[in-house]
């Protein structure tokens, strides 16, 4: 589902935030559940995001914990690789617990509805509860959740359009043991400004530069990604990302080069582009 990237694209998805002011100081957490739908699962599994995670998230939205939130397939499929990617972004730790009581009350709650009255909320048949459901419609020992931190975080000052599905493109890199800082740095000074143009003419929505905040995959270190209303805007990143290049010395490309050979795993690079099945934006107050 990832493809390998060169190492001169290291750019990218996830989530377009409203709040462009406070864009240089916000480095905001997103929480990454990652699922497998169970083949012929994904209706139920989407009624049970709609029905039992939704209305938790809208109201913690609506109280000015979560920023965003929402639901991602995969547009190319992996052995081994997660169907869908539920997500909520927030300002800090106290919104990741926040929400993590939150939907733990809810489940509770619903579930000793199904035991009192023999139906679930929606009418699930033998009083049948969400953890059960859950169960059906997800294979749960291969859920992987992942909590990321946006080291950089551009995105626009007003909400999105409503209806908006974007396309998020991320790429993922494995820095050197000890390369972090230099990585970061390199990227700011060569990629960023790219990035910057792009987002200002329109053609992405927002970008980030992100990390795991707490590390639990040893395929990547550091990640990129954008949001773009359609694939077509993926051409014209890579067109600018080349244009960027090419005007540069022959000299200038090598040292770039040479640059991200030295800080990154090259073998480890690896891209994969998702589009939103679910997209909510909290308007900034």
């Amino acid at each position: 589902m990832r493809k390998r990237i060169l190492l001169c694209l290291l750019v990218l998805l996830a989530s377009s935030i409203s709040g462009a002011a406070q864009q240089a100081q916000m480095q905001p957490l997103t929480f990454w559940y990652g699922y497998t739908v169970n083949p012929g699962k994904e209706e139920q599994f989407l009624d049970l995001v709609k029905t039992v995670g939704a209305p938790v998230r809208d109201k913690m939205m609506a109280d000015g914990v979560v920023l965003a939130w929402g639901i991602q397939a995969p547009l190319l499929r992996m052995p081994g690789g997660h169907t869908h990617l539920i997500w909520y972004v927030v300002a800090d730790w106290s919104g990741v617990e926040k929400v993590t009581m939150a939907m733990q009350a809810q489940i509770t709650k619903l579930n000793e509805e199904a035991a009192k009255t023999g139906v679930t909320k929606k009418g699930a048949p033998g009083g049948q509860t969400v953890t059960a459901r859950i169960l059906e419609a997800a294979d749960m020992s291969k859920t992987h959740d992942y909590l990321t931190r946006d080291l950089i975080f551009v995105v626009p000052s007003t909400a999105p359009p409503a209806g908006l599905l974007p396309y998020t493109r991320f790429n993922f890199v494995k820095a050197k043991p000890g390369k972090g800082a230099e990585l970061r740095k390199a990227w700011e000074k060569y990629n960023k400004p790219v990035l910057d143009k792009l987002f200002a003419d329109g053609v992405i929505l927002a970008y980030g530069f992100a990390v795991e905040e707490v590390r639990t995959d040893g395929d990547f270190t550091h990640f990129a990604w954008y949001d773009a209303k359609e694939m077509s805007a993926f051409d014209k990143v890579r067109n600018a990302f080349l244009a960027d290049r090419e005007h540069r010395s022959q000299e200038e490309q090598n040292a770039i080069t040479e640059l991200f050979n030295s800080l990154v795993d090259a073998d480890a690079s690896r891209s994969e582009v998702t589009r939103a099945i679910i997209f909510k934006v909290a308007q900034m107050k």
